[in-house]
């Protein structure tokens, strides 16, 4: 048997809504829903304040398409105050992988860069993956991530942008992509594209008002059909948007996915720095290599009189690099330019190339990619060879 949304749809209306008022779909609560490899997933919108005793209101909708001939598995996330959030491409039905240990023994710290990926799968297709993090929210993470993926694709790689970032995700507005992800055969997503960046958010799946009520668990399934049920095709890197801080979802996602190397993200004062720590010790405590730091809002120059200001402080993130030992990837001002150019979908690497910002973040992104080069090689050259004689 078939499954079809007008069924789908049908025996939702069974459900009963909120205080017995109607049913959840003539009220308007169910999503669009999407069907895709004989699964089902949708979204339910309540009140904000009510989405913890509408979990059996959720727990009835899934039941009840699970019971239709030919369902093999529903997904049913809730949203909030904006009715038609929407979850419209697969969430994996399994739950999240909970961090397991390295098959092999840990190594010594020195040994760290050839052990990171030890008992992480790859993703086919994909020769990099870069983590783009920061210890709080607030320092232009996001900005830096996408100006960093396309500084890499100016200097002729071919990128992806993943945004992990499932509670606020950012892609769509900066790189001006709107629209739903098609399928291939039901299956597997296909990256939306723009500046010739392929990209992946959790933007693409639901409203841009709409706040996701997800716990754990569908956060990180959630990131791993993004991750590894889109069809990247061959790309010489991937760079995953965090996150902000070091909770649960970013602690397991550094320890899942073999990833080549992490750029952590500050401003300059003191705040910020110790937040950014943070971010350092959980990439080193999971074996991910350090690539650098990237010093964001550094300095001010006033287009008046041309007189800089260092409204934040100034080269703290350089200090810090150098007090862990880590690279210094570069400094990036506080520009209007930037935060004009971010916020129509222009990042400026692609709407003023030739300007003196995108040469900044072009830098960046080619020490990066030195780093990650580095990294490679270090991790080559400590795998033990076996000879016989």
């Amino acid at each position: 048997m078939s499954v079809t949304k007008e069924i789908v749809t049908e025996r939702l209306k069974t459900v009963n809504g909120p205080d017995f008022t109607g049913n959840i779909v003539d009220l308007g609560m169910v999503s669009e829903i999407f069907i895709a490899d004989s699964k089902v997933f949708f979204s339910i919108t309540v009140p904000a304040a009510r989405a913890q005793e509408m979990e059996p209101l959720r727990a009835a909708a899934e039941r009840v398409v699970k019971a239709i001939p030919g369902v093999v598995g529903a997904v049913v996330a809730l949203t909030a105050e904006k009715k038609g959030g929407g979850m419209e491409a697969p969430v994996p039905t399994r739950p999240a992988p909970r961090p397991a240990p390295p098959a092999a023994p840990a190594r010594p710290a020195s040994q760290a860069p050839a052990s990171h990926s030890q008992g992480k799968r790859g993703v086919p297709g994909i020769e990099a993956i870069i983590a783009v993090a920061s210890g709080k929210g607030g320092v232009g993470k996001s900005t830096t991530a996408v100006n960093i993926a396309l500084g890499l694709a100016a200097n002729g790689l071919r990128v992806g942008v993943l945004d992990a970032d499932i509670y606020g995700p950012s892609m769509p507005k900066l790189l001006n992509i709107h629209g739903r992800p098609q399928t291939v055969d039901g299956k597997i997503l296909k990256p939306m594209e723009n500046y010739g960046l392929k990209v992946m958010s959790m933007g693409f799946l639901v409203d841009e008002e709409t706040p996701m009520i997800w716990r754990g668990p569908m956060v990180m399934s959630a990131l791993t059909q993004m991750l590894r049920e889109v069809e990247w095709g061959p790309l010489d890197v991937l760079v995953v948007d965090m996150p902000p801080g070091t909770g649960d979802a970013q602690l397991t996602m550094a320890q899942q996915v073999p990833l080549a190397g992490a750029v952590i993200v500050s401003t300059p004062q003191d705040l910020a720095l110790i937040d950014a720590r943070k971010g350092l010790n959980m990439f080193k405590k999971v074996d991910v290599p350090l690539l650098g730091i990237v010093e964001n809002m550094s300095y001010f120059i006033a287009p008046d009189t041309g007189k800089r200001y260092d409204i934040f402080g100034h080269g703290g993130a350089r200090r810090e690099a150098e007090r862990l030992g880590v690279t210094f990837l570069g400094e990036v001002p506080l520009e209007m330019g930037i935060r004009e150019s971010s916020d129509a979908g222009t990042p400026v690497v692609v709407s003023k190339p030739d300007g003196a910002e995108a040469k900044i973040y072009r830098d960046i992104a080619g020490r990066v990619w030195d780093r990650v080069n580095e990294e490679r090689g270090a991790a080559e050259a400590s795998v033990p060879s076996i000879v016989f004689e």
